[in-house]
């Protein structure tokens, strides 16, 4: 028995450096009976021999911290009332345990963030407010930051500070400060997953195979890309009518003279007047011109070209778009500059030059699908303008529906929005029974127009 203990300590727990022979022979017992009962999900006979080596050997190895919060889980998920409040507190107990004796492994924004979170799921049995929920995100937020990664944590972060704005405990000022400050979080998370992930895409592109882990490391960085998008969506909804033009244009005409040449205060009203369509007001104009004084920048010249436009002056405005794509030098950054810039070319019906900035967004970004359906949607929109007969001008529908499909191929996020974009624009292109009177089965079709490629006619 004894030999059978050691072994398996020693193949579970190789990674750490402690002797096992200086160990107390009942905490090696006791870890050897808890990993048995866990692998096989047996928590409740895990919970004794557990909670015996917590006690009397609570730095014996992370396996104690790791195993013995899928314990509690099982404990909270199976208990109600006092006992369901002492395990809870119990595993607040253990996280701080597990910050204090491996923390390289708890880091300090991890431990805060996950206490949180276990706050608001529980906040009922618990009995706490929203400030003390709250206050554990803040602090996560404050001391560690680039460990407070959690998806839902920084959600619910934001929530609670909405939700103390509409209880009067905080300023409307309070609440735009946090989304921005969530925002920015997300978007810099995904920024490093993107970048991680083209990595892998590139390499895939080269023909290389992936080894096991690069596979696995390609779904985490998709689902968590994929989750954060969806969260940065539900902020706004979150936040919903108190970002309107009727809220902001009078708080940031009584802070403006205040904050006047502060470079970060002026980029967020910038861009939350841009994104909330507020950018009639004169205040609008005010605020770009003192934030491309103070800090002059991509992101200020982009958004100097849209005053512009704004009052007709494109060639101008043009000069300030490449002007601002020039000076951006984040690889990450660029491809949503670009993005930008494709949009607004091809809501002026510009497409050729919108192609060409998607084109460059899907170079700098190649895991983010959004451009080919943007470009696929212009094809679109093009073919009634675009062939020398009904058939040829249809057929570029077939070409819209190639592109579209690409979406899908480099990010799985998007598998389904471009099938059903395809489908729709297949539905439009010619039928089996058109395709069989042209007689041009299998054939070649030039695109022309601005588009300038080529679609082969389906066989019958």
């Amino acid at each position: 028995m004894k030999t059978r203990i050691t072994l398996i300590i020693a193949a579970l727990f190789m990674a750490t450096n402690f002797s096992f022979a200086q160990q107390d022979e009942e905490c090696m017992l006791n870890l050897t009976l808890m990993n048995d009962y866990v692998k096989t999900k047996k928590y409740d006979e895990a919970y004794e021999p557990w909670m015996k080596v917590r006690n009397k050997c609570p730095k014996f190895n992370i396996a104690l911290y790791k195993y013995g919060e899928k314990i509690l889980d099982h404990k909270i998920d199976n208990s109600s009332g006092a006992e369901k409040v002492a395990f809870i507190e119990d595993y607040m107990v253990l996280l701080d345990k597990a910050r204090e004796y491996y923390s390289s492994k708890y880091e300090l924004g991890e431990v805060l963030e996950r206490k949180g979170v276990l706050m608001y799921e529980n906040q009922k049995d618990l009995n706490i407010n929203d400030k003390k929920i709250y206050d554990t995100f803040h602090d996560a937020y404050m001391q560690d930051l680039p460990n407070f990664t959690n998806t839902k944590g920084l959600y619910v972060y934001f929530t609670k500070t909405v939700d103390l704005f509409n209880a009067g405990e905080f300023e409307l000022q309070s609440v735009f400060d946090k989304y921005d400050d969530v925002n920015e979080q997300l978007e810099n998370l995904n920024e490093k997953y993107a970048k991680a992930l083209n990595e892998i895409i590139l390499k895939e592109e080269r023909g290389e195979a992936l080894g096991k882990k690069e596979k696995q490391y390609k779904k985490y960085y998709q689902a968590k890309i994929e989750a954060n998008g969806k969260v940065a969506g539900s902020l706004d909804t979150y936040l919903g009518q108190l970002a309107n033009c009727e809220n902001l244009i009078p708080l940031y005409q009584k802070d403006f003279p205040t904050y006047k040449t502060d470079a970060v205060w002026l980029k967020r009203a910038v861009s939350r007047m841009y994104n909330k369509e507020c950018t009639d007001d004169p205040l609008y104009i005010e605020l770009v011109k003192a934030y491309d004084a103070t800090a002059p920048s991509a992101d200020t010249k982009y958004f100097v070209a849209n005053v512009l436009y704004k009052q007709g002056k494109n060639s101008e405005g043009d000069k300030y778009i490449r002007e601002a794509y020039e000076l951006e030098t984040d690889t990450f950054k660029k491809s949503k500059l670009a993005k930008r810039i494709a949009n607004a070319f091809k809501k002026r019906g510009s497409y050729g030059t919108a192609r060409t900035y998607y084109r460059e967004a899907l170079k700098l970004n190649p895991s983010d699908g959004t451009p080919h359906l943007r470009i696929a949607s212009m094809y679109a929109d093009s073919a009634k303008n675009c062939g020398d007969s009904n058939f040829n001008k249809r057929a570029v529908f077939w070409y819209a529906a190639q592109e579209a499909l690409k979406a899908g191929q480099v990010d799985p996020s998007l598998k389904s929005t471009a099938s059903k974009t395809a489908a729709s624009y297949n539905a439009n292109a010619p039928t089996k029974a058109e395709i069989f009177t042209a007689g041009n089965a299998g054939e070649t079709i030039t695109i022309g127009c601005w588009m300038g490629g080529s679609v082969r006619v389906p066989s019958l």
